[in-house]
């Protein structure tokens, strides 16, 4: 819950019959300017077999899921993991049924070895999972712990919205298990917060980035395409997320696959040793720096996740309003096996570009 503040008392005089009126103090946030991107030199590719080098983590989902990491081998074993040279797929199991005294369906968690500050994501997704009580996530987070000290940011989540209106929560949940369009979102310490609007093609769902604040919705962003999530996203054989990270903030663009013609070239073509993100559309989401957030701190080195969770704190609670047709998440879970055939990750690479 958040208060809404009710500001300072204006008073007004018409003759001689004083009018109290209410005003509401507004948030003034100082916006950094705007500075030429850089150009970025490619720093690493990661495509395929290189993901197999990538870190697998087995702890539990620390959001909670009805989900059990497993260790690499295991992956590899039990065809949940594949790689080839211009390939690298993810799968959930969807073949077994669950024992209700284990953590959870089989899936992966992987994290990248290297942490980077300052720099571009380019990853090309031809698939990623999708269905009932399914909820995947690219994001990155510092290692420096304990978390959020250093930060979070999601790249493609799906969309969680909290509507809050007088002393009445509303939850609406808009993105996890049949939805289609993508959350981007940062999740920090206090004192980081977001102006509502802001040059970007998406709809502010959230302004305050505080993980302690509204059950750790942060701030968050909602895509304008149906097409960058879910059922949407695969029906046009993916397309490319960017992420570009810099002192002035944070940038998330979302291209599809289906509106290739207006991809930039340096993103879809096969090798760009540079980029530059100068001449690019509005992002979709956009998260300035500045007095309103210190980048420097709430933000360090990120290391990148690739994770697919099921039920837990969001496609869990949005389960019953989600048209899976049942109850109970978990229960759906162990009993459904054929119901995550589509909980995939086909992913074409993910290029990391710095500063040059």
């Amino acid at each position: 819950m958040f208060s809404i503040p009710y500001g300072p008392f204006v008073l007004l005089s018409f003759s001689f019959l004083p009018i109290v009126i209410a005003q509401q103090q507004p948030q003034v946030f100082q916006i950094p300017p705007v500075i030429p991107p850089v150009l970025h030199a490619l720093q690493c590719e990661y495509r395929g077999h290189d993901f197999l080098s990538w870190i697998w983590n087995t702890f539990d989902d620390p959001t909670h899921g009805r989900v059990n990491y497993i260790d690499k081998a295991t992956a590899l074993a039990s065809n949940l993991t594949f790689a080839s040279d211009d390939k690298f797929i993810m799968r959930t199991d969807s073949t077994s049924f669950v024992p209700s005294a284990s953590r959870g369906r089989n899936s992966n968690r992987i994290q990248s070895p290297d942490a980077f500050g300052n720099s571009i994501l380019v990853l090309d997704v031809q698939h990623m999972p999708t269905g009932c009580a399914t909820w995947p996530a690219f994001w990155t987070v510092s290692q420096g712990g304990p978390w959020p000290t250093g930060g979070e940011i999601d790249i493609i989540e799906g969309q969680f919205m909290y509507f809050l209106f007088s002393f009445y929560v509303t939850q609406g949940f808009i993105g996890v298990n049949l939805n289609t369009m993508n959350l981007a979102s940062l999740h920090t310490l206090p004192q980081c917060a977001m102006p509502p609007i802001r040059a970007q093609t998406g709809q502010t769902v959230s302004t305050d980035c505080d993980s302690a604040v509204n059950y750790n919705q942060g701030c968050g962003v909602s895509s304008s395409n149906p097409r960058s999530y879910g059922p949407g996203f695969n029906a046009c054989g993916g397309g490319w997320y960017v992420m570009e990270r810099s002192d002035i903030g944070v940038k998330i663009w979302f291209f599809s696959r289906c509106e290739v013609a207006s991809v930039p070239l340096e993103v879809q073509s096969l090798y760009s040793p540079t980029i530059s993100t100068l001449a690019w559309p509005q992002p979709d989401a956009f998260f300035p720096f500045g007095e309103n957030c210190s980048y420097n701190d709430h933000f360090d080195p990120h290391s990148i996740i690739f994770d697919t969770t099921l039920c837990g704190d969001w496609a869990g609670t949005a389960f019953a309003t989600s048209g899976c047709g049942a109850a109970q998440c978990s229960d759906y879970v162990d009993q459904n096996p054929g119901a995550f055939v589509d909980s995939f990750w086909e992913i074409n690479y993910l290029r990391v570009y710095l500063p040059s």
